[in-house]
């Protein structure tokens, strides 16, 4: 049996500007992760649309749709509302930023330029808890089978008991 608490996730990485892309990709390769890229808000909508992800980085300021209007629709979602979402901002940001960011579903915020070993503590903790709720899923489902099969079986006894 594979370690399935040790399994591949996908992160979304979601910034406007390929620079930063190549950046957060460089620094988290090497969780060995499956890193997927979105260049708008448009498309990490779109990529939520037919894969999990474990954990976004998103960015604040996008052209079109920003990070905030992106996170509030993520959430709106229930298929992706649970999907904690970090977001990426320049040092020298709004200090509204962070109570609009956490208004609209975020879990943190990562200021730019970002602490490589910061970045990559923060989205294994996000990985690792995403691996364990899967493994939850998985255990209360066996347990929930188990219990139809008990209850049949305490069902068929009964009967022949009768």
């Amino acid at each position: 049996m594979t370690d399935r608490l040790n399994e591949k996730v996908k992160i979304l990485l979601v910034d406007d500007r390929e620079e930063n892309l190549i950046a957060l990709e460089a620094i988290l390769s090497s969780l060995d992760q499956d890193l997927v890229r979105a260049r708008s808000g448009e498309e990490a909508l779109k990529a939520l649309l037919t894969d999990e992800y474990a954990v976004i980085l998103l960015d604040v300021v996008m052209p079109g749709m920003d990070g905030f209007e992106t996170a509030r629709d993520i959430k709106r979602r229930k298929r992706t509302r649970d999907v904690p979402i970090i977001f990426l901002t320049a040092v020298n940001s709004d200090p509204d930023y962070a109570f609009r960011g956490y208004q609209a579903g975020a879990v943190d915020f990562i200021s730019k330029p970002f602490d490589p070993w910061v970045l990559r503590a923060k989205v294994s903790v996000f990985v690792e808890l995403h691996n364990k709720n899967r493994q939850l899923e998985r255990q209360a489902a066996q347990l929930r089978e188990q219990a139809a099969l008990l209850r049949g079986r305490l069902g068929d006894e009964g009967r022949a008991e009768q």
